[in-house]
């Protein structure tokens, strides 16, 4: 388990459910991995991000997924894209990604308590 933290800390995460609007491969990554494009409502709007998400998803069994993200992490240059959201899965031993999503469909930007 990794160290503790306080609410107050917690609180500053953005977290928000999103629907994935667009999804090409980065060519220019050293893993693979996918550019994502992800619509998050109308107060944050369209965020990409590069995930080395391949092993399960691609275009066409992404697009149009809902998908959760932590929406303000600073821009980081990932291989030449500006990721600019973090996308959140559960990571297996063999270091393959499964994405969080919700049960249900919700409204894009609706905050993840």
């Amino acid at each position: 388990m990794k160290e503790q933290i306080t609410y107050d800390i917690y609180d500053k995460v953005d977290i928000r459910v999103g629907t994935v609007i667009s999804v090409k491969k980065n060519e220019k990554a050293r893993k693979p991995s996918l550019v994502v494009e992800v619509d998050f409502g109308k107060d944050i709007g369209i965020k990409q991000s590069s995930a080395q998400i391949t092993h399960y998803y691609n275009e066409e069994n992404l697009v149009g997924k809902q998908v959760i993200g932590v929406c303000n992490f600073p821009e980081k240059n990932i291989a030449g894209i500006i990721s600019q959201f973090l996308i959140l899965g559960s990571i297996d031993e063999e270091g393959k990604v499964v994405l969080v999503h919700p049960s249900q469909k919700v409204k894009n930007g609706l905050p993840v308590a």
